[in-house]
């Protein structure tokens, strides 16, 4: 049974029919303004993707239009945005250098083969080539609330970004160099250096991937990590890629075993209410596809008859990965991916937009 959520409003807050938008990060900055990141591309795997920035200064009534704040030679791709107790903004971002391979070792079906030949030739350059040492994860910080930002250094990947621990430590959840596990890196600091302190292992390595965490520290201090489960043979429609959770009670020095949650869908977004229930936030890609929310009082248990449809309407799978903020006592703002209604089969030609859902929590 679906929980009494009240769906107040669905938005598209950027569309274009020639931009691939994907992927958002969303924050609270600490002057109030409301900041939302994502990638700004022409396709999913297109060679060079960049980062853009949206504002609202009203708390999501209006927004500025999609301003570039990342942008290299290769494909800057995800992106995830923290709050530092100082009121600075980290993003996280990673950028991916591709090899003609990379899209010959594609499906046949997977795009036409005109835009493979083009991505190759792109991929081929020697502008490109020499770009190499641009991919893997970056930081940039910003003193003024997102408007402007330092140059890049080094550091952990994140797909919604990290926290700021109540011990004023840095933590951010990351999967891209680990090779089908996840790894929590903490730092003092944005630019480092970060150390990672523990590695969250994959509990079936043989059949399944786990990844694109995100993490919230709980009120009595123990932190929360819920991880994407996906099956090494691609198949984002099955029925067992179920969010997986794990815990630290120690400031992330070390984790329980992953476990398996309820929850049908990816990735996950976490935000902690302020009544003090936590709310999961996710993308599900089986019929009918859409967007999904759950929430718990200990962040463990999870009761799926409670789980809340957000949307249930979208054309095909690609979709998803919800951010929530919680705008006012139990109203919250979901930004995520999706797109217009069309002809399923017809997966390239009409890109994804930025879309929001304004909705209220059911009463604790």
């Amino acid at each position: 049974m679906t929980a009494a959520a009240q769906i107040l409003s669905h938005r598209t807050l950027y569309g274009h029919p020639d931009h691939y938008c994907a992927w958002p990060a969303l924050v609270r900055a600490a002057n109030g303004d409301l900041l939302l990141a994502f990638i700004h591309t022409q396709q999913h795997m297109y060679p060079s993707g960049h980062i853009v920035l949206m504002r609202s200064t009203d708390n999501g009534g209006t927004w500025t239009g999609p301003t570039v704040v990342y942008n290299t030679t290769i494909d800057d791709r995800e992106c995830g945005l923290t709050v530092l107790p100082d009121g600075r903004v980290a993003m996280h971002i990673w950028s991916t250098f591709w090899k003609a391979g990379s899209f010959t070792s594609l499906p046949f079906d997977a795009y036409p083969p005109q835009l493979i030949a083009n991505w190759v030739h792109m991929v081929e350059q020697p502008a490109y080539k020499a770009a190499a040492h641009l991919h893997g994860g970056w930081v940039i910080v910003s003193g003024d609330h997102g408007h402007t930002w330092s140059a890049p250094t080094r550091g952990p990947d994140s797909v919604h970004g990290g926290i700021a621990l109540q011990n004023g430590t840095l933590l951010v959840a990351g999967y891209r160099e680990d090779e089908g596990d996840v790894s929590i890196h903490l730092a003092a600091e944005p630019q480092g250096p970060w150390t990672k302190t523990a590695v969250i292992g994959n509990p079936s390595p043989d059949t399944h991937r786990i990844g694109e965490p995100h993490a919230v520290q709980l009120p009595g201090g123990r932190i929360l990590v819920m991880l994407r489960y996906t099956a090494i043979k691609y198949d984002d429609r099955r029925p067992d890629l179920h969010l997986w959770g794990a815990y630290s009670d120690d400031n992330g020095l070390t984790w329980s075993r992953a476990f398996r949650t309820p929850l049908l869908g990816f990735p996950p977004h976490l935000t902690v209410l302020q009544d003090g229930r936590v709310l999961c936030t996710y993308g599900y890609r089986r019929e009918p596809f859409g967007e999904r929310a759950a929430l718990s009082r200990d962040g463990i248990t999870w009761d799926l008859a409670e789980e809340i449809v957000l949307r249930a309407d979208n054309g095909n799978h690609d979709l998803g990965y919800p951010a929530s903020l919680e705008l006012s006592p139990g109203e919250i703002l979901t930004v995520y991916y999706q797109k217009p209604a069309f002809d399923p089969a017809d997966i390239h030609r009409h890109k994804p937009e930025i879309v929001a859902t304004r909705w209220r929590v059911p009463p604790a």
